[in-house]
């Protein structure tokens, strides 16, 4: 059954960024599927590139749990996002404002953090087969 962009996506950002779920993540991909973050340098904590279900998995799942140092989570209610279709049915991009509430961030200065960013999704058969995730990689420390 193929899902829609907003399903897609929508369930790629729960098992991403609002529930770090590794295993849900992947599942959201094709089993040869290609997730790129190209704006990261080599040897980044975040990867750069990761090939197929199974390496999506052990290594989001390896990030996540290296995660959380600073116990920030998205708001949900504060952040937002805007899809865009394109002439190719397969191919739907994502604008992404995140909200990180201030308190999270541990200076105490209370300021609400937003990360913006731009991803780029391929679907096959209502899953991921490719998607490329831009955002400034310094956000990612």
């Amino acid at each position: 059954m193929s899902r829609t962009p907003q399903e897609i996506f929508e369930s790629h950002v729960r098992a991403g960024a609002f529930t770090r779920n590794a295993d849900a993540l992947a599942e959201n991909f094709t089993p040869d599927g290609v997730f790129e973050a190209p704006l990261m340098p080599a040897g980044a904590a975040f990867p750069r590139k990761l090939v197929g279900r199974e390496e999506i998995r052990s290594a989001m799942a390896a990030y996540y749990r290296g995660q959380g140092k600073d116990g920030r989570a998205p708001n949900v209610e504060k952040s937002g996002y805007v899809l865009h279709t394109t002439a190719d049915p397969e191919v739907f991009i994502a604008e992404i404002d995140t909200v990180f509430d201030g308190d999270g961030g541990g200076d105490g200065d209370g300021d609400d953090v937003t990360v913006s960013l731009v991803q780029i999704f391929r679907v096959r058969d209502g899953k991921i087969a490719r998607l490329r995730d831009y955002f400034a990689p310094e956000l990612m420390d």
